[in-house]
Order: C-alpha cells, then structure tokens, then sequence
C-alpha cells in the first residue's frame, strides 16, 4: 500500500505540474494586458509590466514562477495595488468550501436515506416519491432554486437573511440550493446499486444466517453500493466548489467564483493562476482520497497484484 501511495503522490505533483505549465502560457496567450485602463499613460503601462517583470523573456518568466509557486509565493495582484495573491483569496476561499462542504454534506446524506428507501421499497409510493424528489432536484436549475428558498425562508418565514455573508447561517440556504443536483445524483446512483446488491448471492447467504434487516442494509449491501457514489462524488465537489458564481451573486457570498471572473475580465493574470492552481489541487487531492477511501469501504479491493 505504502508503494502504491508513494507513486499516487508522484503523479499528483506531476499533473500539478503540466496544469502549472499549460496554464501559465494559456494566460501569456490571452489577448490585453493587465494594464489597460485608459488613465495610464504609455509610459506608465511600460513601467508596470518592468515592475511585475512582464518584460522579461518568456522562458525566464516561467522559471521564475514555478521558483515562487514551490515557495508558496504567488505573488502581487496586478489589480489591486499593494495586495499579495493569497491576501486577496484568502477571505474568498473560506465562504466557498463553508457553501461547498455543507452542500456535499446535505446532498450526500439525504441522497442515501431517498436511495436506501427507494432500493428497498421498490416500486411502492416510498420509491415513487424519492425518485420524484430525485427528478424535481436535478431538473430545477440552481439559480431558480436559490430564488424560492430567498422568497420561502427569508421574505415569508423571515428564518434567514435574504443576502449577505455573516458565517455558517448564512451558508444555509446557498448551500441547500447547490446541493440538490448532489442529492439527486446520489439518489439515483445509491437506488440502482442497492436493487442490484441485494438481489445478489452474498445478501442472500448473510440473510440466511439470520443476520438483521440492519445489518444485511448497512453493512454488506450499501457498503458495496457507496463504491461508484464515493467515484461520482470527486468531480461534483469540484464542480460545486468553482461553479457557485450564480449561487455567490444571488446570496452576495464574497467566494471564489465572483473573484475568479472579475480576475479574467480584468487579466489578472497572477490571481487566474493561483486559483486555478487552487481548484486543480482540490481535485486531484481528492481523486487520491478517493484511492485510498476505496480500501476502507470494500477491503476485498486490492491494488497491484493482490496487496493492498
């Protein structure tokens, strides 16, 4: 196992490393400049590209980053004078995985209870209402969801504010609107592999043993079947974390996705890297997390050749 972890690592960094390369010259490629306000004159964007070294040679330019991201220094935002990288996104990247995190959880956990109940009340109305639940979720745009939970829980009930930023209870309602797509994947994934499951040998053995409605549920059939939920739930968390510009402008979340954009139409070429560099590492993180959860879910799987 300890191989298998080591060489998982190797190729961790170097896919950190082509994301770095490719993104670098993608930004070079970008037509403008950082500096393209009409009050500066020539002279002056002239010597704010020698300042931040835009000037510099290519490759030169290059080497010079990939010395700064290695020491964690993704140095000055070429928008907001005086401001480092890492100051700028620092504030932003909290509110983003508080939404993120507590929209995976809410998704993740309702989605196995409708998928359990749907699996094993099959074709009843307790499966014919959590597949309904399930359609409605994923087939209801975000934005539209996040508007009916604004005018429900915050114009009528008054439980939350309406918009604003102020911690974990005001992530509520941005979260719960990210977080039906999660639901209802998870949902449909959980149904269809605990009906396969438990129509199998080994649940019919464990019954027969006399074990209990319990433990032949949770401990044999949705263990198996959390294996392709847990492969799915990589890329939604990644597409949650940096697609939740829509949810962040309706409920005014200061996230990442609002400076991310803002960064591209201004070419603030070094915070586009750093919060690219940002979201790949979150990704490729958790595929690796995903490897390893594998083991501990089904310790049956094992990797190269047998051990584990």
């Amino acid at each position: 196992m300890l191989k298998y972890t080591l060489k998982r690592l190797l190729y961790m960094v170097i896919s950190l490393f082509i994301i770095i390369t490719i993104t670098f010259f993608l930004m070079k490629l970008m037509p403008g400049s950082p500096f393209n306000d009409e009050k500066l004159s020539e002279e002056q964007r002239i010597m704010l590209s020698e300042k931040y070294g835009l000037n510099d040679p290519l490759p030169e330019q290059y080497v010079n980053y990939l010395k700064n991201v290695v020491t964690g220094d993704f140095g000055n935002s070429f928008q907001y004078n005086g401001q480092t990288v890492w100051e700028l996104i620092q504030p932003r990247l909290i509110p983003s995985l508080q939404m993120g995190l507590i929209a995976m959880a809410i998704g993740v956990v309702f989605g196995v209870i409708l998928g359990v109940l749907a699996a094993t009340k099959q074709n009843t109305w307790v499966d014919y209402l959590a597949t309904l639940i399930s359609v409605i979720a994923i087939s209801v745009p975000s934005f539209v969801l996040a508007v009916l939970l604004q005018y429900v829980f915050a114009v009528k009930l008054q439980w939350f504010p309406v918009a604003g930023w102020e911690g974990v209870s005001t992530a509520i309602l941005p979260s719960l609107a990210l977080s039906a797509v999660v639901l209802a994947t998870v949902a449909r994934y959980i149904r269809a592999e605990m009906i396969e499951v438990l129509s199998s040998d080994y649940i019919l053995l464990a019954r027969a043993k006399g074990n209990s409605t319990y433990t032949v549920l949770f401990n044999h059939a949705l263990r198996n079947a959390l294996i392709p939920v847990v492969t799915i739930l990589v890329p939604m968390l990644a597409s949650i974390l940096t697609g939740t510009l829509t949810i962040e402008n309706i409920f005014g979340v200061p996230g990442l996705g609002d400076q991310f954009v803002r960064s591209i139409t201004t070419n603030d070429f070094s915070v586009i890297m750093a919060i690219t560099l940002l979201f790949s590492t979150l990704f490729i993180v958790s595929i690796f997390i995903v490897d390893v959860l594998y083991g501990f879910i089904d310790p049956r799987i094992r990797v190269q050749g047998g051990k584990k």
